[in-house]
């Protein structure tokens, strides 16, 4: 593990190939199209975060307020390479993105976890804690249904409300030490 330093930033289109292999490199993740990523880095930069060290991509989170729903911000995807794990990365990106202007009006924060995903429920039930927000789970879509069987199945994490301590522990571009994770 490297003791540079690691920037938060809002993600730009030159990232969407680093974020395409960044996400290869950690599964269980989907892999998405280039495109997709590219999208994720554009249409959504404003609502996703990535963590760079040494001019790499080591963590990208990517989210987007939900249409008809805009208290709401979903996460669709969380990746962190392997050697940036373990350093709370993922709750300071989530962090970095909820105090940003255009989340003000965010209460709650969604995502789906398939039940095997550990990390991710690690992740997202330290992030509600240490908000003293409640976290509701409920199954999204079914295995069988909606997969044809071919992944299991999503189950929706709902946490909030949100209050002020989620708005304000993130704040724009964050220089993250290892000694500051510790």
């Amino acid at each position: 593990m490297s003791n540079s330093l690691i920037t938060l930033r809002r993600p730009s289109p030159r990232d969407g190939s680093a974020l395409h292999a960044l996400v290869k490199a950690c599964p269980p993740l989907d892999e998405n199209s280039m495109y997709c990523n590219l999208l994720q880095c554009t249409h959504f930069s404003t609502t996703s975060v990535v963590a760079e060290r040494d001019d790499a991509l080591v963590s990208a989170v990517s989210g987007y307020l939900v249409p008809g729903r805009e208290d709401t911000l979903f996460v669709w995807q969380v990746a962190v390479s392997e050697d940036a794990r373990g350093q709370g990365l993922g709750g300071r990106m989530l962090a970095d993105i909820l105090a940003r202007p255009e989340c003000s009006g965010v209460r709650y924060l969604e995502t789906t976890v398939t039940a095997s995903n550990e990390a991710s429920w690690a992740l997202f039930k330290g992030f509600a804690r240490r908000q003293g927000a409640g976290l509701e789970q409920s199954e999204l879509f079914e295995s069988d249904e909606h997969f044809n069987g071919a992944k299991p199945t999503e189950i929706l994490v709902r946490i909030g409300p949100l209050g002020e301590q989620a708005l304000e522990s993130g704040s724009g571009s964050t220089n993250i030490t290892k000694e500051m994770m510790a």
